[in-house]
């Protein structure tokens, strides 16, 4: 068994129209909601093994909030691709993911994340619905998929166990 968490940046702050969109960083809503997740993260017992973290300022942000809520560092990869990348970038991403690593979680940016999470679950189960609906800023999915391995990662196969958005912890 193998669980992924999709973990949309928390919200940026749009004041400064002189920065780039890749060196956005968080509003105050955004640290705040970040930080809840975090918590609610502990509150769950999700602790992945390995995080994919785009570099943009704001998902770093984001997952460094989510830290501190947690209570604990995660081992971290800062991977490039995440930002501006596609769902199937990122489904190619995991399937690199280390065999050992259990639950691995990736930390980035829409649409990508909102395709990925209804590209990798089937059926009208109400989570999928829920996501299907709206992925906002914050939210965190878990998806399980019965494999042993995560090159057999493959569309249609996993199962939302759970969507948290900020609003819900």
């Amino acid at each position: 068994m193998k669980t992924l968490y999709l973990l949309r940046h928390a919200k940026s702050d749009w004041e400064n129209s002189s920065i780039t969109d890749f060196d956005r960083p968080l509003n105050d809503r955004g640290w705040r909601a970040a930080k809840a997740v975090g918590h609610e993260m502990r509150e769950r017992d999700i602790a992945p093994d390995l995080v994919f973290v785009s570099p943009a300022v704001r998902t770093r942000e984001t997952l460094a909030r989510v830290e501190e809520g947690f209570g604990g560092k995660f081992e971290t990869v800062e991977e490039r691709a995440i930002y501006l990348a596609e769902a199937h970038s990122l489904l190619e991403l995991v399937r690199r993911a280390p065999v050992d690593s259990e639950r691995v979680m990736i930390v980035g940016h829409n649409p990508a994340m909102h395709e990925l999470a209804l590209l990798l679950v089937e059926g009208p189960r109400d989570l999928r619905e829920d996501v299907a609906y709206k992925f906002p800023t914050a939210a965190l999915a878990e998806i399980s998929f019965d494999i042993e391995d995560w090159r057999d990662l493959s569309p249609g196969s996993g199962r939302i166990r759970s969507f948290v958005k900020p609003r819900d912890p």
